[in-house]
């Protein structure tokens, strides 16, 4: 049978409680922001042990306010790893400002701190350091934040990948100024179409973003600064709380699959062919992603999908290589850790709901391939 990369739809009791959820929005009439969104905050508060929550748009938006908050634009520099989804680097852009890519480091692909002093140090205008916590594993939060702080410069932690994820024992989106999240559907907590939301402590900053979420207006008609339409749609909100209630169980699901996929690996023999990823404190799993020789890499993906196995590669061109990018000058010799990562990583279905007959298909596919 095949096997998907992701299935939105397997738990059929969650799927009915977010059916009766939407049904609820729309006979109450209040549709966009509203008790569900701030509900959500709330709950979402509690869950992150943050002050403040912000529900958004998009993550893309989450991550656009703060730069917006902190007044970047043209001239600015703002410092961000080369591997990552889009958004990271296309918002430091919409800004007008230039964003800096520095490479990434080896374990988890996540921004490597040496080379983020380096670029600091090196940049006119720096404003603030973007860093992610890439497929659901945390950055170096310590060590990025002690480099801010040398530099002076806020700490926006792209956590689009990372809810459920700890570092040092703590939830990620807590040790920076704020941080930016993602609901995307396929995300570990995934809604019905686009989301987001902002996380902070700071009450100011929280203040600022949520005058921009709604054009600026803190009194109807009456617009303290340019903002945007960053609002969340309460249908969203509604579906989020459903899914927040089991997002423990959700993380813990795919800890379980990472854990099989390492000893289905270690039978097969396939630990000499493919490096899996390795855990954190508390990796999240929002990809379970394996790195494979670099001339098997397409191939091994081509008699995947053709045995019916869902398997995607994230992600094939770090931004340096980007041809919106090219005007930066970057020199790809400058990142041989992402360019690597960009030829060689392979991701797996790891999803809640995945089967253990599944996995086993997976990684059967992969030993008929090396074999």
């Amino acid at each position: 049978m095949p096997v998907p990369l992701i299935d939105l739809t397997r738990d059929k009791a969650q799927l009915a409680e977010v059916e009766a959820a939407v049904v609820r929005v729309v006979r109450s009439g209040q549709y966009v922001l509203g008790p569900e969104v701030e509900n959500f905050e709330r709950e979402l508060q509690q869950y992150l042990g943050c002050k403040h929550a912000l529900a958004m748009s998009s993550g893309t938006d989450a991550l656009l306010a703060p730069l917006m908050a902190l007044g970047i634009g043209p001239g600015d520099e703002v410092v961000l790893p080369t591997y990552s989804f889009f958004a990271t680097a296309g918002v430091v852009a919409r800004t007008g400002a230039r964003p800096v890519f520095v490479d990434v480091e080896p374990r988890w692909l996540n921004v490597d701190p040496q080379r983020l002093d380096d670029a600091l140090r090196n940049c006119r205008r720096p404003k603030a350091v973007m860093a992610v916590h890439l497929f659901g594993a945390a950055f170096d939060t310590d060590a990025v934040l002690s480099i801010c702080r040398r530099h002076s410069v806020p700490l926006i932690e792209d956590a689009a990948q990372a809810i459920g994820t700890r570092h040092n024992g703590r939830m990620c989106g807590g040790d920076g100024l704020c941080a930016g999240w993602s609901t995307f559907p396929t995300k570990n907590l995934g809604g019905l179409g686009d989301g987001g939301f902002l996380t902070t402590n700071d009450d100011a900053f929280h203040a600022t973003c949520r005058l921009l979420r709604n054009h600026g207006m803190a009194e109807q008609y009456k617009h303290h600064s340019i903002g945007g339409n960053f609002r969340m749609d309460a249908l969203q909100a509604a579906a989020l709380r459903v899914k927040l209630r089991s997002i423990e169980k959700v993380t813990e699901q795919r800890r379980e699959n990472a854990q099989r996929y390492r000893t289905l690996f270690a039978e097969a023999n396939l630990l000499g062919w493919a490096e899996l990823p390795t855990d954190t404190d508390r990796h999240a799993y929002h990809q379970f992603v394996i790195r494979v020789p670099q001339a098997q890499r397409d191939p091994a993906i081509a008699h995947l999908r053709q045995q019916g196995i869902g398997c995607a590669v994230y992600y094939p061109i770090p931004f340096h290589r980007q041809p919106c990018f090219q005007h930066l000058g970057a020199d790809p010799k400058d990142f041989p850790v992402a360019e690597t990562a960009a030829a060689v990583t392979l991701a797996l279905p790891i999803f809640q709901g995945l089967t253990e007959a599944e996995q086993i298909d997976v990684v059967g596919a992969l030993k008929q391939f090396v074999r």
